[in-house]
């Protein structure tokens, strides 16, 4: 089976034998090409973005055609759901794959993610889970008990789209963050609306902007996936690694062993979007009588739920 995710700010790639609803990887690979890099203000991609993606794509499909993939399933998410000009995209996937690209909703966005990330856990992790998948232009926040999601909503607000908002500067300015701050915990009361965060018992955390602060707590000098994933940190420390990431000029953050050059200049605002969910999940828990303390990174997340979700 082959899983393509086309986000915001990148494109990834799994190759996987699946067998009794497991996935044992064959490759995986993820390029930074930032297909929504501008379209929050003009609301159209950008050519030069819409050429890197589907460069991408046809190596991506070469890959398919060398390891022969039986099955493929391409899913597109934020930027494209945004884009007038989508269907420029939609019919360059089609060339270089032969297969129609999926707009998944933010719905159906969230569940696939749920998917992926929970695959991770025992039956042993407390409580409902909650798994928060941040990505360029939206953060999915996905609740359920068991294995599949019981309430979810997605939020316009991803690493792209709030530093092409706010951060302008570097670092950026006590005012940009603030602004930022302001409309995550804007964003995040409309979430306390419709998931009932209080009943949380687990976090997990998906996605770049994500693993790429575990990697940081964890001191790494390069990325380690096999020591990102599965990682529980406590929430005081995910948040202070957040706060150091969100103040460093662009050098410092380029010179991390474990950045992806792609990600240097919007992980800034990824962090200060985990530090804020983690802070209104854990306030939310404490106002109901409960206690959350830790956090857990899932290597494992959407491209995983795509792979699963593929019919043969």
């Amino acid at each position: 089976m082959a899983a393509i995710d086309c986000g915001t700010n990148s494109i990834r790639l799994l190759i996987a034998d699946r067998a009794d609803g497991r996935l044992t990887d064959v490759t995986r690979l993820m390029e930074v090409v930032r297909l929504g890099q501008g379209v929050d203000r003009t609301g159209e991609f950008d050519p030069v973005a819409l050429d890197r993606t589907l460069e991408a794509t046809t190596r991506y499909a070469r890959l398919c055609e060398e390891h022969e993939v039986e099955a493929v399933r391409f899913v597109a998410t934020s930027a494209t759901r945004d884009a007038r000009n989508r269907d420029v995209f939609l019919d360059g996937v089609r060339a270089a794959l032969g297969i129609d690209a999926e707009v998944i909703s933010g719905g159906e966005e969230a569940s696939l993610s749920f998917a992926g990330a929970v695959s991770i856990l025992g039956e042993d992790a407390p409580g409902d889970r909650l798994v928060v998948d941040i990505g360029g232009g939206s953060t999915e926040l996905v609740l359920g008990g068991g294995q599949t999601p019981d309430a979810s909503i997605s939020l316009d607000m991803g690493c792209v789209r709030m530093t092409e908002r706010h951060l302008h500067d570097d670092p950026p300015t006590a005012a940009q963050i603030a602004s930022a701050v302001g409309e995550v915990r804007t964003a995040l009361d409309r979430a306390a609306a419709e998931v009932p965060l209080a009943q949380v018992g687990t976090v997990v955390g998906v996605a770049g902007s994500v693993t790429t602060v575990t990697a940081h707590a964890l001191g790494l000098e390069s990325y380690q996936r096999e020591r990102i994933n599965a990682t529980r940190l406590p929430i005081a420390q995910v948040r202070a690694t957040c706060a150091d990431l969100l103040a460093m000029p662009r050098t410092e953050r380029a010179a991390l062993g474990f950045m992806h050059p792609g990600r240097v200049d919007v992980i800034g605002a990824g962090a200060l979007i985990w530090s804020e969910v983690l802070a209104r999940v854990a306030a939310e828990v404490s106002g109901a009588g409960g206690v959350l303390t830790d956090v857990i990174t899932s290597e494992h997340d959407i491209l995983d739920g795509i792979a699963l979700s593929v019919q043969a």
